[in-house]
Order: C-alpha cells, then sequence, then structure tokens
C-alpha cells in the first residue's frame, strides 16, 4: 500500500518531468522562432535586391518536397516569416521577444496589433500569464491593452510595491458584458443572476487569476447583515476582490460602501497570510474626473470601471490613451522590465 511519503515522492518526480517536459518545448519553440526569422530575413533581403514574388512559392514547393510531413512551409506561412522579421528587426522592444512566444501566437498579434507598444504588451501577457491562442484573440478583439492602461484605481498609493503592479494588471477599466443577452431594461439583481450563470466566461473576461468564491457574499456586524455583489479571490495577488454593481452612473457615495466592505473583509475574512482586499466598482458609466477626486484620499485598495452589453467600443477610446512615454513606463513597471 503506498503511503503519504510515498505519494509526496511520486508527485515531486511527477512534478520534476512536467517541468523537464516545459523547459524542452521552450527551447523547441526558440529554435523554430530563430529559423522562422532567419528563413524571414532571407525572403526580406531577396526582395529588396528586386526578386519577383513568385521565389516565395517556389520556396514554399521546394521545401515541402524537401522535407515532408514537416509543417510551416506554405506560401502564407513564409510571407508571415517575411513580415514578422520586417516589422520586428530593428525594434528595441520586440526583438529581444520573439523568442518569447510561440509562432501561432505571434502570427495573431503580426495581424491584429500594428502599434509596437501594442504588440509588447501582448507578447509579455501571453508568456506571463499563459493564454491560449483562442484567449489571446478574444483579449486583443475585447481591447485588453487598452483597458489595463486606462483603469483608474489608487492602487499606487494603497498597496504595498510588492503587489501594486500585478494589481494594476488585474482590473481593467472596462468589462465587456455581451455574453449576457441582456435587454435594455434590467436591475442590478438581473445583472448579478446573469453574471453568476455565466460565471465561466464573467472569470474569463475579469482576467487571468480570478476565481469565484460567491455572490451576495454575507457580512455581519453589530447584528446586521451586510451582502457584497460579488466576492472573488486573487490567486496570484493572494487577496480577496470584492465587486459591486452599480447599472448607473459612478457617484461618489459607492467608495466609502466599498471602503466599509474592505474593511469587514479583511477584519472577519481575511486568512493571516493573505494580502489585503481589493475592491471593484463597476458601473455602466463614470466621469473620469469624479472617479479621481472620489479615490484620491482613500486608503482602501479600490478600482472604478464600467461595463458595456455589447462588444463594440467607442473608436474615441484610444484617444483616451496616455502619451507614449507614460506607456513605455506603465508596461515596464507591470511586467517588470526596466529601461
Amino acid at each position: 500500500m503506498v503511503n503519504e511519503l510515498q505519494i509526496n515522492f511520486i508527485a515531486e518526480i511527477k512534478a520534476k518531468i512536467r517541468q523537464a517536459q516545459y523547459e524542452a518545448l521552450k527551447i523547441v519553440n526558440v529554435h523554430l522562432i530563430n529559423l522562422y526569422w532567419e528563413i524571414g530575413k532571407s525572403i526580406s533581403e531577396k526582395q529588396s535586391e528586386s526578386w519577383g514574388k513568385s521565389i516565395v512559392p517556389t520556396l514554399s514547393k521546394e521545401l515541402q518536397k524537401e522535407f515532408p510531413g514537416v509543417g510551416g512551409f506554405s506560401t502564407t506561412n513564409l510571407w508571415l516569416m517575411a513580415q514578422f522579421y520586417n516589422e520586428y528587426q530593428g525594434v528595441s522592444n520586440l526583438q529581444p521577444l520573439v523568442g518569447e512566444i510561440s509562432w501561432t501566437k505571434h502570427t495573431v498579434i503580426l495581424n491584429k496589433c500594428k502599434d509596437n507598444l501594442e504588440r509588447q504588451f501582448y507578447i509579455l501577457a501571453t508568456k506571463k500569464y499563459g493564454w491560449t491562442k483562442n484567449i489571446l484573440i478574444h483579449q486583443i478583439e475585447n481591447m485588453t491593452y487598452e483597458k489595463y492602461l486606462l483603469n483608474q484605481t489608487n492602487f499606487e498609493q494603497t498597496l504595498p510595491d510588492s503587489i501594486k503592479n500585478q494589481a494594476h494588471l488585474a482590473v481593467k477599466d472596462e468589462y465587456t458584458f455581451d455574453f449576457l443577452g441582456l435587454t435594455d431594461e434590467y436591475n442590478e439583481s438581473e445583472l448579478e443572476k446573469l453574471l453568476v450563470q455565466n460565471i465561466r466566461k464573467f472569470l474569463l473576461e475579469m482576467g487571468y487569476q480570478f476565481t469565484f468564491i460567491g455572490n451576495q457574499f454575507r457580512l455581519e456586524i453589530s447584528g446586521k447583515e451586510f451582502f457584497v455583489d460579488l466576492l472573488l479571490y486573487h490567486r496570484q495577488l493572494q487577496c480577496l476582490v470584492a465587486v459591486e454593481l452599480k447599472i448607473g452612473e459612478f457617484i461618489p457615495e459607492y467608495k466609502g460602501k466599498m471602503e466599509f466592505y474592505l474593511s469587514l473583509l479583511n477584519d472577519k475574512v481575511k486568512l493571516p497570510h493573505e494580502n489585503d482586499s481589493i475592491g471593484i466598482i463597476i458601473c455602466k458609466e463614470k466621469d473620469r474626473t469624479i472617479v479621481e477626486y472620489s479615490l484620491k484620499r482613500s486608503q482602501m485598495p479600490i478600482g472604478v470601471a464600467t461595463y458595456r452589453t455589447s462588444s463594440v467600443l467607442p473608436k474615441e477610446y484610444k484617444k483616451l490613451l496616455p502619451n507614449e512615454k507614460e506607456i513605455v513606463k506603465r508596461i515596464n513597471e507591470n511586467f517588470g522590465l526596466y529601461e
């Protein structure tokens, strides 16, 4: 009969094997990306020497004949290699990252993102959070880059240095709940109920590392009951996350209510090894200036976001982005990079 010591020993060996497999895959991926980079470079150089476009279909045919069963040498993929090299070579924030993610994810970012800082963000986020290709596509189409850069929180003043950058990445400026199928008329209770019924899609939209604890989470003090709309937990931040849902515009009073909830969670629910709780107030609308002043003096870590029930975002959204210097600073801080 296998005892506990043997079980732990076997588990350790399995973990070592998985880690070795992962490291081997990383090495293979780096070699593959480097190969594609060199092929793209060669094609690009021949194009600059006025070689005709016909060389790529010819090359594709010859490579597939020479290496039967080896994928990746289609005409389309060869042109992508050339585009990959042309658009990344000499770009200081992108070229060092070419080996960090798989080729299929690179092609998604290459085709869907045209700004180099945006590309850098998605490469780093894909590596950091282990996004699959489908999740990466969802994040790009949902404008996650813009939503993280624009988020309104007071984390810089209220959280310790050890987690504040990670916390910035955990809160978006706007969430898209297009999966709810809501009509024009609904109340906060209906919104909450539908989010819980669609919990998997809701957590995917909230972001990596969130887990669901409960809705209408009960808190008691002085014989009175209070209920948090949604209580989540962020595994990497190791903290409780209270979410309050509002179907109207943000008003400053919501901040005081959230502070009250966070105080109770910290005193009565938080475990000794966990960090202080974080609050996210999700409203239908917000005035950014009012939010800024509301959070300015708060000692509790709170973020204020909006939500949409449609996947269509206004074209003006990109115009709100900070300047390039500030974007570089935030990406460097949030992903642990240094200029």
